[in-house]
Order: structure tokens, then C-alpha cells, then sequence
């Protein structure tokens, strides 16, 4: 679960954990239903997509807020950052 507001400084880490989650599953599904929606966290988003593709993985995200997917559409990243319902 990520929650909370995402700080760009975070980023890095959460790449890092979930490189080391990777490492037992090629998929992971993460729980954003508590998460800020801003862009920030989209940027985050989008940036653990990446690690996870690089990695041969992904991610999936469930339980996003109208909010969260709102923006996620703006930024042009709904096929990237395709949540499922919580």
C-alpha cells in the first residue's frame, strides 16, 4: 500500500522496494486507494511502471480514487497507470 502524499525524493525508495518485490513475482498489485491524489503522485506512478516494465514486471493498481484516475487521464498515462477497482 502506498498512502499519504509522495514526496519526489521518495521515488528512488519505492523503485528500490519494489525492484527487491520483483524479484520473487513478475507482477505486483498495489493498493492506492489511500494515496494523494496529485501529480506527484502520478509522476511516482509512472515511475514505478517503468522500474517494474525494466525489471520485466509490472504493477497494478487497485482501489484508485476518481480523483487519482482523473489525473492519471490528464497526464495521458491511462494505459500505463490502468487501475482496477478497489
Amino acid at each position: 500500500m502506498i498512502s499519504g502524499s509522495i514526496d519526489a525524493a521518495e521515488i528512488p525508495l519505492l523503485c528500490e522496494r519494489l525492484g527487491r518485490l520483483l524479484l520473487d513475482t513478475n507482477a505486483v498489485t498495489c493498493d492506492v486507494s489511500r494515496l494523494a491524489a496529485t501529480v506527484a503522485a502520478v509522476d511516482a506512478l509512472a515511475r514505478l511502471q517503468l522500474t517494474a516494465r525494466r525489471l520485466g514486471g509490472q504493477i497494478t493498481l487497485v482501489g484508485a480514487s476518481a480523483r487519482l484516475d482523473e489525473l492519471v487521464g490528464i497526464c495521458g498515462l491511462t494505459d500505463i497507470l490502468a487501475a482496477r477497482p478497489g
